[in-house]
């Protein structure tokens, strides 16, 4: 059995009377990347600013790498790498300068700082901007230098907070492929509001809403776990519903109008092509075909339904 980078157990903590999270229990083990999914204002920020040391715990315990860190944070950060909501940048300094500066920050021996940071460069796919201000870089190639940041000194556990928000869709599928090679060998806790981020990379799923962890799981325990996508068709003629039935992984079908139903489903999206098959051989006449995906607040609703009713 492996040995966790991160242990966190019954975590807790409040501002003045009201508690921001409650009971937070959590693992992260190497190779692997765990997605912290909640709301704004779940407490996403607030587990992450004290696994991260910014912030002490009012109760719970905190381990990284085995080190305690509210008894022993120096030690314990030197294995913490960290990319905020937004990357702490300047703006006016090359990419060198700027990876120079934060390896210095990390402590790391002046010696070991070139090579470090040169690592780091390659990893990120940077080194051609070496001598760039980061001022003139794109929002991707910033986004870049503050992953590069995050891992100049190569801790254990990389804790990054939303790192594809405001990236264009090619930026967003570069990023998830860093992450990925990041994850190869490093802890990597991803925290976000949005859904199909931790659906595309992650291994694990940690789910906060209103400061209690409401899912805990793999991803294909969570797909299992939450009310199926649906899917609403019209035809301009119609089948009957039980044709619509008996659609391999359609769940239920409910008629919502005049040859309009919505199909609920377990399963990939490649249903949809089902039905448009279906439809030219049996002469349905497809009109309108969507998919309709959970909202993230329907799915904590139904999680909370479902803890509530489990307690």
């Amino acid at each position: 059995m492996k040995t966790p980078i991160v242990e966190v157990e019954h975590l807790s903590h409040r501002y003045s009377v009201d508690w921001a999270i409650r009971d937070i229990n959590l693992t992260i083990e190497k190779n692997g990347i765990l997605g912290l999914l909640g709301s704004n204002g779940a407490g996403k920020s607030t587990t992450m600013n004290i696994i991260c040391g910014v912030l002490n715990q009012t109760q719970g315990d905190v381990r990284i790498n085995g080190i305690d860190l509210r008894r022993n944070p120096v030690e314990a950060k030197k294995h913490i790498g960290f990319l905020p909501q937004k990357p702490p940048l300047y703006p006016d300094l090359t990419v060198d300068e700027y990876l120079v500066y934060c390896a210095t920050l990390r402590r790391m021996e002046t010696p070991k700082i070139r090579k470090a940071v040169d690592l780091a460069k390659e990893r990120c796919g940077i080194a051609h901007f070496s001598r760039r201000l980061i001022k003139n870089l794109s929002g991707g190639y910033q986004q870049r230098v503050g992953i590069a940041q995050a891992i100049v000194h190569n801790p254990q556990f990389v804790v990054l907070d939303e790192p594809t928000n405001g990236l264009d869709p090619n930026q967003i599928l570069e990023i998830r492929t860093l992450i990925r090679e990041i994850a190869a060998d490093h802890a990597v806790l991803l925290s976000t509001h949005i859904l199909s981020e931790v659906q595309a990379i992650c291994q694990e799923i940690r789910m906060i809403e209103h400061g209690k962890m409401v899912f805990s799981g793999t991803m294909e325990e969570f797909d299992n776990y939450v009310v199926p996508s649906s899917l609403n068709v019209t035809f301009a003629n119609p089948p009957q519903m039980s044709e619509l039935e008996r659609i391999d992984r359609v769940l239920h079908v409910e008629q919502t109008g005049p040859g309009s139903f919505r199909l609920r489903f377990k399963g990939e999206d490649s249903i949809t092509e089902q039905i448009v098959a279906l439809s030219v051989e049996k002469g349905w006449r497809l009109h309108e075909i969507s998919l309709e995906r959970c909202s993230l607040d329907v799915i904590f609703a139904q999680l909370s339904g479902k803890l509530k009713n489990n307690n």
